[in-house]
C-alpha cells in the first residue's frame, strides 16, 4: 500500500499542468499534420481525376460509364476536403484555447474520414461491377487513412480506424461478392482481406502509442528541467542542470557538507541614490553577470539573490569533496574580477565575501504550493556574520577556521585576525582574511 501511494505520488509530480498542456498541445499538433496530409489527398486525388478525363476520356467511361459517375466522386472528394478543412479550424482553434478535443469527436471523426473509401467503392462497384472494383485501387484507400491514423498518437482511435476499414470493405464486398462466378463462396476471402486491414490499424496504434510516449517523456524531461531552473533559480549554469537532472535533486532535506558563500555590495545604496533607476539595475546586472558567470566556472549555483548581494552554495546541491576549496578560487577571482570592472566605470564597487564551511541541512522547503530549495543551519548563519565584519576590518573577503584548515596549502596566504566577537555568538571565533 505505501508502495502504491509513493508511485501514485510520483506521478502526480510528473504528470503536472504544464505537463498535460504540453501532451495536449502536441498531440494537437500532430493531429494537424494527419489532416493537412488528408487534404492534400484529397486535392491530389481530385487532380488525378482530372487528369484522366483531360488526357484519357475513354478511360471514364469505360470505369465510371460516363462523366456521371466521376462527378459523384468529384462530390464526395469536395466534401471530404471541406470536412477536413473545418476539422482543421477547430484543432486550430482548440491549441489557441490550450483546450483538447473532445473524444467522442475523435472517434466520429474517424468514422466520417474512413467510411469515405467504403462509399466510393460502392459507386465504383455500381459502374464498373463488384469483381472488377473490388480488385481495382480503391480498397488500398483505407491503407491511407490508417497509415495517417499513426498521428493521433492513440492506440484505440487507430484500431478503431481499422475496425471501420475492415467493417466497410467486409460488409461491401459480401453484400456485392459474396459468390465467385464459378459460384464458389467468397466470405474467406473477403475476410482475410478485411482482417489484415484490421491488423494494419492495430500496428498503426502501437506505433501512434509508441510515438506518444516518447513524446511524453520528451515534455516529462524539459518539464523536470524547468522544474531544477525554478528551483535553483534562473542562474544556474545548463552544465548544472544536466547534472541535476543527471543526479536528481533531494525532495526532502538531508545533511551535507557545504561551503556558504554571502556576497555584498558596500555602499551601494549611497551610490544608488544619486541615479536613476535603470542606472541602478543596469550596473548591479553587469555586476552580477560577472560574479555568476565566476560561480558558474567553479561549480557554484547562487541560492538566492539579497538586493544588492547574494547567497551562493558549493557542495549542494551536488556534492562536491573540495567545496571550500571552490569557493575560495571562485572568491579571489570576483576581488580580481571586480577591480577590472571599476577601472572601466564611473560608479565603482566594492564587495565583501563571507565563506564558511560545515553541515547543513539542504532540501526543498516552502508551502505545498511554493517550494524552494534552499540550507538550513549555523553555517549559513555564520557565514553571513562573517560577510558582515568585511566593514570592520576594511577587508573584502573573509573566512573561517574551517575554510582555513580545508585549503592546506592552498590558504598560505590567509592572515589570521584572531579570535574575533561575532555577533550572535557567546564565543569568539577564529578569521582569516584573504588578499
Amino acid at each position: 500500500m505505501v508502495r502504491f501511494a509513493s508511485r501514485k505520488t510520483r506521478q502526480h509530480a510528473v504528470l503536472s499542468k504544464d505537463f498535460e498542456r504540453e501532451l495536449t498541445r502536441e498531440v494537437l499538433r500532430t493531429e494537424l499534420l494527419r489532416v493537412r496530409a488528408l487534404i492534400l489527398t484529397g486535392g491530389v486525388m481530385m487532380l488525378f481525376l482530372t487528369a484522366i478525363y483531360l488526357l484519357d476520356p475513354a478511360v471514364v467511361d469505360r470505369v465510371w460509364r460516363g462523366t456521371e459517375g466521376i462527378i459523384q466522386v468529384y462530390g464526395l472528394l469536395l466534401g471530404f476536403i471541406l470536412f477536413e478543412v473545418w476539422v482543421h479550424t477547430q484543432i486550430r482553434k482548440n491549441l489557441r484555447l490550450d483546450r483538447d478535443l473532445p473524444v467522442i469527436r475523435r472517434y466520429i471523426g474517424a468514422l466520417i474520414e474512413t467510411s469515405v473509401p467504403t462509399v466510393i467503392l460502392i459507386l465504383q462497384i455500381r459502374s464498373m461491377g463488384a469483381s472488377q472494383a473490388l480488385g481495382f485501387a480503391v480498397p488500398l484507400m483505407y491503407f491511407i487513412f490508417i497509415i495517417l491514423s499513426t498521428l493521433r498518437l492513440d492506440f484505440w482511435l487507430s484500431t478503431f480506424t481499422g475496425l471501420v476499414a475492415a467493417t466497410g470493405l467486409l460488409a461491401a464486398a459480401l453484400y456485392y461478392n459474396l459468390t465467385s462466378e464459378t459460384g464458389e463462396p467468397l466470405i474467406y476471402f473477403h475476410a482475410v482481406r478485411s482482417m489484415v486491414i484490421l491488423i494494419c490499424g492495430v500496428l498503426a496504434g502501437a506505433v501512434g502509442a509508441q510515438l506518444r510516449r516518447q513524446f511524453a517523456a520528451s515534455i516529462a524531461a524539459a518539464t523536470a528541467r524547468d522544474r531544477v531552473t525554478n528551483l535553483f533559480g534562473q542562474h544556474v549554469s545548463p552544465q548544472v542542470v544536466e547534472r541535476l537532472m543527471a543526479a536528481g535533486a533531494s525532495a526532502g532535506g538531508d545533511l551535507r557538507r557545504v561551503a556558504v558563500m554571502f556576497v555584498d555590495f558596500r555602499g551601494f545604496t549611497a551610490g544608488a541614490q544619486s541615479r536613476t533607476p535603470q542606472e541602478v539595475v543596469d550596473r548591479l546586472d553587469g555586476a552580477f553577470a560577472v560574479l555568476v558567470d565566476i560561480l558558474d566556472r567553479h561549480g557554484g549555483i547562487v541560492n538566492k539573490f539579497l538586493g544588492d548581494g547574494f547567497l551562493a552554495l558549493f557542495g549542494a546541491p551536488l556534492e562536491a569533496s573540495d567545496a571550500a576549496q571552490r569557493a575560495v578560487a571562485a572568491g579571489r577571482e570576483m576581488l580580481t574580477a571586480m577591480d577590472r570592472i571599476n577601472a572601466q566605470t564611473s560608479w565603482p564597487l566594492r564587495i565583501g565575501i563571507g565563506i564558511h564551511f560545515g553541515e547543513v541541512v539542504a532540501g526543498n522547503i516552502g508551502s505545498p504550493r511554493r517550494k524552494e530549495y534552499t540550507v538550513i543551519g549555523d553555517t549559513v548563519n555564520f557565514a553571513s556574520r562573517l560577510e558582515a565584519l568585511n566593514k570592520e576590518f576594511g577587508s573584502q573577503l573573509l573566512i573561517s577556521a574551517s575554510v582555513r584548515e580545508a585549503l592546506g596549502d592552498d590558504g598560505s596566504d590567509a592572515v589570521a585576525l584572531g579570535e574575533v566577537e561575532v555577533r550572535g555568538y557567546v564565543q569568539k571565533m577564529q578569521v582569516f582574511q584573504l588578499g
